[in-house]
Parts: structure tokens; C-alpha cells; sequence
């Protein structure tokens, strides 16, 4: 039997962030607010790795495999210190560590071959 909300993911998921996206537009006109607007790509670029890592099993080939692996560090990395830019010498939101963790919790697992989504939930 399927999951319930299988066939529902990626356009639940797309609605989510782009109502995340719109709702940024209404942060204020501030230095914080300004930070969090920017927060906004990298945000959703780490959720983005994190469930695509969740369906490395469908790629063919080990050597797609060990590629996305590869692309997947850089682009958690890559995010990681676009969000630990925008609050320099400050410690991140716990929310924001929270989606790093995931995203690097999500990589470990499908190194070690397990299963990524079950890890990050």
C-alpha cells in the first residue's frame, strides 16, 4: 500500500515554500527583517536537498548515486554559510540549525544507505 500523502509530496511541498516565499515579502523594512527575506533561497534550497536526498533510491546507477551524494554536501554546505553570513558572529536561529541538521542528518543516512526521510523525521 502506498503512502498516504506519496502522490501529494511534491505539490504540497511547492505550495508550502511558495507560500514561504510570498509571506517574506511582508517581513519589514529593516535590517532583520532584511536578513530574513535573504534567509528565504537558502531555506528552501536546504529543504530541497533534504527530500531529494530522501529519493536518491530511484537514481540508476551508483555513480549518480555517489555524484548527487557529492552535490548534496556542497549545496548543505553552500547554504549553510549563506544563513551564517546573514547573522555574522551571532549564533543562528534554532530553526535554522534545525533545517542544517536535518539536511546533514538526511546525507549521513543515505551515505550509510539507510533510509533518509525516516532519519529526519
Amino acid at each position: 500500500m502506498p503512502e498516504p500523502l506519496a502522490d501529494m509530496t511534491w505539490p504540497a511541498l511547492l505550495a508550502h515554500w511558495t507560500d514561504f516565499a510570498r509571506a517574506s515579502i511582508a517581513l519589514p523594512r529593516n535590517s532583520e527583517g532584511d536578513r530574513w527575506r535573504a534567509a528565504v533561497a537558502p531555506i528552501i534550497g536546504l529543504q530541497a536537498v533534504t527530500f531529494a536526498l530522501g529519493d536518491l533510491g530511484r537514481l540508476g546507477s551508483g555513480e549518480e548515486r555517489a555524484l548527487a551524494l557529492d552535490r548534496a554536501a556542497i549545496l548543505i554546505d553552500r547554504h549553510g554559510a549563506e544563513l551564517a553570513a546573514l547573522w555574522p558572529g551571532q549564533p543562528l536561529d534554532p530553526h535554522l540549525t534545525g533545517l542544517i541538521a536535518d539536511a546533514r542528518a538526511c546525507l549521513a543516512a543515505a551515505v550509510a544507505g539507510g533510509d533518509a526521510r525516516a532519519r529526519s523525521a
